[in-house]
């Protein structure tokens, strides 16, 4: 109890609804028993993961990530943008992966998408000259319905959402 009985702080408690209600998780799942030095894998620069290969559900190498896609204004991790096919960058054809639907492997330094190598090849994608609008809601919902996720901005995981009964005071 403080000094004053007046006095308190107000806490808000965290609310991390999760965006893929199978696994109950935000973001990425990560699985394997790899730990690097540093501050993997739960937290890692995005540069880290440029070039990370990535396996479909049926095992197969589909391509490399070769971009991270920020949600900005709402910080938070939108897509992985998985290069496909090409040869040294020419001819590649790129697609957006939501994060939620990817799984980091640290035991196998990849990362594990839960769709087949086919599905990957039937999603038409873009080239990098010709990027979606990536903060289209409508483009951004038939992603994540095409990887069977729910799109990020419709859970509450702002930090800051205030649970059913607003906040949680204390007495410091």
């Amino acid at each position: 109890m403080c000094e004053n009985p007046n006095v308190f702080i107000t806490l808000w408690r965290f609310n991390m609804t999760t965006l893929d209600p199978q696994s109950g998780r935000t973001g990425a799942k990560i699985v394997g028993g790899g730990v690097g030095e540093g501050p993997g894998p739960d937290i890692m620069a995005s540069a880290t993961l440029d070039g990370n290969k990535v396996m479909s559900s049926d095992g197969e190498h589909v391509g490399k990530i070769s971009d991270i896609m920020l949600d900005v204004r709402g910080g938070r991790v939108a897509y992985a943008v998985l290069s496909e096919g090409g040869f040294l960058g020419m001819g590649n054809t790129l697609h957006a992966i939501p994060w939620n639907a990817l799984t980091l492997d640290t035991a196998e330094k990849c990362f594990r998408v839960d769709i087949t190598a086919q599905r990957i090849k039937d999603d038409p994608g873009f080239d990098k000259d010709h990027w979606p609008a990536m903060a289209d809601t409508a483009w951004g919902t038939q992603m994540h319905d095409y990887y069977g996720r729910r799109p990020y901005w419709l859970s509450s995981t702002d930090p800051l959402a205030r649970s059913d009964d607003g906040v949680r005071p204390i007495d410091v």
